[in-house]
């Protein structure tokens, strides 16, 4: 056995690990709390907790929704992704648009 096939193997078990250890935590997060959600950016990093938690409640829907903090200067590209990933998941989407609560008094800005 060469030392590249050794390493892939080593960390392709890494990996599997990593994910087991997620899928355990999402199903205990939904066990265990009322009302929990996932952040979603529409990033890499919450693009690939989604996918977790998909396959964590596979083949039922993921039982807590995404929440996306729309800041307002979201790229149009990245709304779009989000909206299509979400759909193509059949995922729930919940949104907060941050200019809702200041406008609204429930979030005041600093003068820095």
């Amino acid at each position: 056995m060469t030392t590249t096939t050794t390493t892939a193997r080593t960390l392709g078990s890494d990996l599997e690990a990593l994910e087991s250890e997620a899928v355990h935590i999402f199903r205990e997060v939904a066990g265990e709390f009322d009302r929990p959600v996932i952040l979603f950016s529409g990033g890499k990093d919450s693009a690939v907790l989604v996918r977790l938690a998909v396959k964590a409640f596979w083949p039922m829907p993921v039982p807590f929704p995404l929440l996306h903090v729309d800041t307002g200067h979201n790229l149009p590209e990245v709304l779009e992704f989000r909206d299509r990933f979400v759909a193509e998941h059949g995922l729930r989407l919940e949104v907060a648009h941050v200019q809702d609560w200041i406008d609204d008094g429930r979030l005041t800005e600093r003068a820095d």
